[in-house]
């Protein structure tokens, strides 16, 4: 029988009447936290030694604190949009080496960097693939399972929704139940949007679902970053590759953004986007196609990300499939989709980004959203257990992730550096380059930058070696710089070394050549074609700095949480962080020297970071180089910020 309550001692006291005090609580990554439980849970272990508590999840998020000009500029923001939401009290306590000692938190999977130099995350972090995760619960006993999940639209259906974060608990939760005694608890988020389908669970699935009566929490939200030039020349070349029908899996963050919002000008805008990618390279011919998407793609994703809405709004995210075998292999064949089944344009494991993301789920008729079926990533992530179907929906699969590094002989660094100090995790990487392999007519397309750093702090990304490997050089596919697309599968280690080298940023392609050489990996008298030997930023920005003055390659590719006046000064200060990076302090102060009196416009968003009325050296050198970008980027207007209503 299950137990409604709004009390969180009473949720607590009913998990431990089944389960004890010897606790292995598994919780979903990232959204689908119950805060609120988690807390209590957490102070009752702190209270009582007799509790050992060990916590099992990833990606545990709290509200960030930034401090300084970057913090005036956020903060308020936050406030806004975040303004209610819950800090993860373990997570609080870890940070600062706090944890009790009858208590242990075990992640596969970090906010990217946040936990670099904390020895208890690092010391217990498990490495692991998505798929494995339920398995890798079972093995440390889980035996309490609980997440934030949606109310039914109808209260008398007495159903919830595991909204966006069925990932792992529709596998694990079922297969615990079969071993020991458990307890499954759910805390109630009325903003939390509804997901019809796999999702789905009734009241009897929980023993406990809580609905606190205190004002509701807001949802962790994840703001938008600018977009580099560099991040969408990742993005057109990545849209060349992409065929007609078929299916598509993207990631979090600017690189995703950029492949989404290059697939939806392809589509909507094709001459433009023909112009700018310029003649497709054969790769491109062989893997992908330049024509708008009369079939449409799939959507075949752990992650549900917003770049998949633009998608949709965009006419190409239309291929459905059917979640049968004998339908879908019809289907398949060109028969219709009548308008009584249920099809689906994309199957998700888990969702999290911006705000107004969640806000247009939840404001989607019901069914439209069934269109978007979030399921497990046992489901997902590979193809065992529904193979026949997996293999009839997942058809010319173009799966594409990102990465930190790549080898010259192929081997992809994602989630660790060369300290083995983990900076996110593996996810659910490792699957989907398997997949790819294992699928007919699939590939795995990673995503790279080529430079990291600017000016004097430079470096390549493309390496000789390192003494990390997510991604082994035997499972080497497709790899995207912004100076173009490498293809390795099946390649010799010779040609994979040419070809890599082919898209590497120029400073650094002699160096890396001769260390191929004297290995003897490429013949001695080897020369990179002129054609690659100008792959500088300077070339990069005389190729599409028309584009984005034109409004085709905006810093802002998809909706954000920022008011127009924070989209103007985000792309500033990341502008004034680059130029900060790249030149001495004294040739800043000159560059600030120089840049002369602001404008009532630009004193109006110096107002806003505290640098309207500078009162120390620092802070008027600081104030003058951010107006200079402010100025910048308001000479650049509108156009170069969000793209036209056309494109949304």
């Amino acid at each position: 029988m299950t137990t409604l309550t709004q009390s969180f001692n009473t949720a607590i006291d009913t998990v431990v009447d089944k389960v004890g005090k010897q606790i292995v609580l598994g919780v979903p990554l990232g959204l689908g936290k119950p805060v609120g439980f988690i807390n209590a849970l957490y102070a009752r272990a702190k209270r009582d030694p007799d509790y050992n508590l060990v916590i099992f999840t990833a990606l545990s998020l709290n509200r960030p604190r930034v401090s300084g000009l970057a913090g005036q500029f956020v903060n308020p923001m936050f406030d806004r949009v975040m303004g209610g939401c819950e800090d993860l009290d373990y997570l609080l306590d870890r940070d600062r080496g706090a944890l009790p000692g009858n208590v242990t938190v075990r992640e596969f999977f970090f906010q990217a960097g946040s936990q670099l130099t904390n020895a208890n995350a690092q010391q217990n972090y498990i490495s692991t693939n998505y798929t494995f995760v339920a398995r890798d619960m079972l093995d440390a006993g889980a035996n309490v399972f609980a997440q934030l999940v949606a109310p039914h639209p109808d209260p008398a259906a007495e159903r919830v929704s595991l909204s966006c974060n069925p990932d792992v608990s529709l596998d694990v939760v079922p297969a615990a139940r079969a071993r020991w005694p458990i307890a499954v608890v759910g805390e109630l988020h009325d903003e939390l949007p509804y997901m019809p389908g796999d999702s789905e669970q009734s009241h009897a699935e929980f023993d406990v679902l809580i609905r606190r009566p205190t004002p509701r929490q807001s949802l962790f939200a994840v703001p938008k970053q600018p977009v580099t030039l560099a991040d969408h020349a990742i993005g057109l070349h990545a849209s060349t590759l992409v065929p007609d029908g078929g299916t598509i899996q993207l990631g979090i963050g600017a690189l995703g953004d950029t492949v989404a919002h290059a697939l939806g000008m392809r589509h909507q805008r094709n001459a433009a986007w023909r112009e700018l990618v310029g003649v497709p390279a054969a790769v491109a011919n062989q893997i992908g196609g330049t024509e708008p998407f009369e079939i449409g793609l799939y959507g075949a994703t752990e992650m549900f990300v917003d770049g998949f809405l633009a998608l949709y709004d965009a006419g190409v995210l239309k291929r459905c499939v059917v979640d049968d075998v004998n339908r879908q292999r019809a289907i398949n064949a060109g028969e219709a989709i009548s308008d009584d089944e249920q099809a689906q344009r994309l199957h998700g494991g888990f969702f999290l980004g911006p705000r107004c993301f969640y806000d247009r789920l939840a404001s989607m008729p019901l069914d439209e959203r069934r269109q978007f079926h979030m399921t497990s990533v046992g489901r997902i992530n590979q193809l065992y257990g529904s193979e026949e179907l997996d293999r009839l929906q997942r058809t010319n699969a173009r799966f594409i992730n990102t990465g930190l590094k790549c080898t010259l002989t192929g081997a992809v660094v994602s989630d660790a550096l060369d300290n083995h100090r983990v900076l996110s995790g593996v996810g659910g990487q490792y699957n989907f380059v398997a997949q790819a392999h294992a699928l007919d007519g699939g590939r795995s397309i990673l995503l790279v930058k080529a430079v990291r750093g600017e000016g004097k702090n430079a470096e390549s990304n493309i390496v000789w070696e390192y003494p990390h490997t997510t991604i082994p050089r035997h499972l080497r596919d497709i790899l995207i710089t912004e100076y173009g697309v490498a293809d390795l599968r099946g390649a010799t280690d010779r040609d994979v070394i040419a070809r890599l080298l082919n898209v590497t940023d120029s400073r650094f392609q002699a160096k890396l050549l001769a260390r191929a050489k004297s290995a003897g990996k490429i013949e001695a008298d080897y020369v990179i074609p002129p054609a690659h030997r100008q792959n500088t930023p300077e070339a990069l920005a005389s190729w599409l700095d028309p584009a984005r003055a034109g409004g085709l390659l905006p810093y802002f590719p998809l909706p954000t949480d920022w008011t127009n006046d924070e989209e103007v000064l985000a792309v500033a200060l990341s502008q004034l962080k680059a130029l900060q990076a790249a030149h001495h302090p004294v040739t800043l102060a000159a560059k600030a020297w120089r840049a002369g009196a602001p404008s009532a416009q630009v004193q109006q968003l110096l107002q806003r970071v505290g640098l309207a009325a500078p009162d120390s050296l620092q802070n008027r050198i600081a104030a003058r180089l951010l107006a200079r970008e402010l100025l910048d980027v308001l000479q650049q207007g509108e156009r170069a910020l969000r793209p036209g209503l056309d494109q949304r």
